[in-house]
């Protein structure tokens, strides 16, 4: 692939034939070029025309004008062309305009220069970004913070973090330019954004020293930030901190406080927050509430929720889609389809039209419930409203199909979202092999597997382990374990799911040592084992008589505060009814009755 990079670069005429089939060309702008004068009049329309640029064949038309113009427009609309192309994503037309520009002889500002590297940056081409800056220097046009905010935003974009912080610490370092308060937010923000919580706090300490002082919105990000990583008491400690600096919150500072704390299910201090953002004649939004209702519907109390939403109603704040949407889920998840309907049908009531969420939701609470029917007569509705159901409202169909048992109707499903147009995704074909593997289909589950290798499409760990784990609840241990031994070579580490999945694999055929073998093998390969891996080797034992090992094992689980889940503790009660002396062999289980 060319670049689209200037110095040097060649210019793309990729819109040689515009989408309307007609042919475009850029003449270029000569002082010689009597027969293009165009009249001062005509300049005007031109400028006028900014507005009617909907689509790119009206602005390489307008281009097209604005070269031949004699005068030339001022630079000032070409930065309006540009800015407009931005805005309908035409970054690389934007790009090759540019390059025309120079060509032609055509005068540039600073303004169309930042607005070249903004579109490079998001083309995600940050390194075609920088070649501009060897321009501002070829024209004496200074550096200023949108060029480098723009730059850095760039690399996060681009996910090179090490390079953001690094350029932003060389244009502090070498005194290139004095960062403003945008420019401190671009890098918190995107600190912010890859969980990097700490560095985000190191640098506010560093910018309450320096000579740009950090807002209100500073201190939102590093709260925001410190709530998400569920430190809530620094957080707090933050709040408390910038009040005494006369500092006053807003909105936004309480709704992320009060989010963490929601996560928490620390409703009391949510009480006290909500009460001190009135003191401070700050009134709860509709964000506000829907973060309260969520935290609500997420711990089952969906009946508290619904009372949040009539209160908010009293207080003049009118419920949104995502209100509705969140209740409906919260009901979903506890099971409650028919008040899940009702909410839906007052949504409608309310000429609050739903989207897809709202259709999805509800499609999953019927497939959770295996109530197919009622699942795919709101599917169907989706297309009788006019929308088209996207690929995560499928996958929810295709899995609860799966769920009862209709494999034939799961097969059809997915052929009729392939004639949709529809890509699969790795839920889709996650939603597909354990849906094979599950009612025994090992070799069609195996031919889509071996199919998807040959097509190289893109996967994660989480699908190799849908495979192993279909493998080895079939009886196919071998052809799991080999399957498992090959994941480094194609770039994948084993987790703690992997691991659990082949020892869980090799308990089932009674191969203890081997599994116990597993289990150092992964602690060695820095995997650490949970209590999901330590209760299948507990069963293990339990299942093939081994209770000597297992009271040795025990002690082991203890000393990692593991303990026994549901399974496992069944499991050992059979064995004692079976044979009470199994009591003598494990004392631990002598302490835990006396206690």
């Amino acid at each position: 692939m060319r670049k689209l990079c200037p110095n040097g670069i060649s210019f793309i005429s990729f819109f040689a034939t515009s989408n309307s089939g007609s042919a475009f060309s850029v003449r270029a702008y000569s002082s010689s070029h009597n027969n293009a004068s165009i009249s001062a009049k005509a300049k005007l329309r031109a400028n006028s025309k900014f507005e009617n640029v909907k689509c790119l064949d009206d602005a390489m038309t307008l281009f097209n004008q604005m070269v031949r113009t004699k005068p030339l427009p001022s630079v000032v609309n070409f930065s309006k062309l540009f800015k407009t192309m931005l805005n309908m994503k035409h970054y690389s037309a934007v790009v090759s305009l540019f390059i025309e520009m120079q060509k032609l002889g055509i005068p540039f500002n600073e303004f169309i220069l930042s607005i070249v590297i903004n579109n490079y940056c998001l083309m995600h081409r940050v390194d075609c970004a920088f070649s501009v800056l060897a321009i501002y220097l070829k024209n004496d046009i200074p550096f200023n913070n949108v060029t480098f905010t723009t730059l850095i935003r760039g690399f996060f974009a681009e996910n090179k973090v090490k390079y953001a912080v690094d350029l932003f610490k060389k244009l502090v370092r070498e005194n290139i330019c004095e960062p403003n308060e945008i420019m401190y937010a671009t890098v918190m923000h995107g600190l912010s954004k890859r969980g990097h919580t700490e560095k985000n706090l190191s640098l506010l300490r560093v910018m309450e020293q320096g000579n740009t002082k950090p807002d209100i919105c500073i201190y939102n990000i590093v709260i925001d930030a410190l709530c998400k990583d569920r430190n809530l008491d620094t957080a707090i400690n933050l709040l408390n901190e910038l009040k005494k600096k006369g500092i006053p919150p807003n909105i936004i500072t309480y709704n992320s406080l009060i989010d963490g704390l929601c996560k928490f299910g620390q409703w009391e201090k949510v009480r006290i927050l909500f009460s001190e953002m009135v003191n401070h004649n700050i009134y709860p939004d509709v964000h506000t509430f829907n973060i309260v209702i969520d935290g609500l519907c997420k711990e089952g109390k969906v009946e508290d929720a619904e009372e949040v939403m009539r209160h908010m109603i009293e207080k003049g704040v009118e419920p949104d889609i995502v209100t509705y949407n969140v209740i409906m889920g919260g009901c979903c998840l506890c099971g409650q389809m028919d008040r899940a309907r009702r909410i839906f049908d007052i949504m409608i009531d309310k000429c609050i039209e739903p989207n897809i969420i709202s259709y999805r939701i509800l499609i999953n609470g019927y497939c959770k419930k295996k109530k197919l029917a009622e699942a795919m007569q709101f599917f169907h509705e989706i297309s009788q409203k006019g929308s088209k159901p996207d690929i995560v409202t499928y996958n929810t169909v295709l899995q609860g199909l799966f769920e009862v048992g209709r494999i034939g109707s799961a097969k059809k499903f997915f052929d009729e979202m392939l004639s949709m147009g529809l890509v699969p995704d790795l839920c889709t074909h996650g939603t597909l092999l354990n849906g094979y593997f599950k009612y025994g289909l090992v070799d069609e589950a195996m031919s889509l597997f071996n199919e998807l290798e040959r097509k190289r499409v893109k996967s994660d760990i989480e699908f190799y382990n849908v495979v192993i784990n279909g493998l080895c609840k079939n009886g196919k241990l071998d052809e799991a374990h080999a399957i498992f031994e090959k994941l480094s070579f194609i770039g994948l580490l084993p987790n703690v799911r992997t691991y659990t999945t082949i020892i869980n694999g090799l308990c089932l055929e009674g191969l203890l040592d081997e599994a116990k073998d597993m289990l150092r093998k992964m602690e060695d390969d820095g995997c650490l084992p949970n209590c999901i891996t330590y209760n299948v080797i507990a069963q293990g034992f339990l299942r093939c008589n081994r209770i000597s090992e297992m009271a040795t094992f025990m002690k082991e689980m203890a000393g990692r505060k593991f303990s026994f889940d549901a399974t496992t503790t069944e499991f050992l009660v059979n064995v004692i009814r079976e044979n009470p002396s199994v009591l003598d062999m494990i004392p631990e289980l002598h302490l835990k009755n006396k206690k």
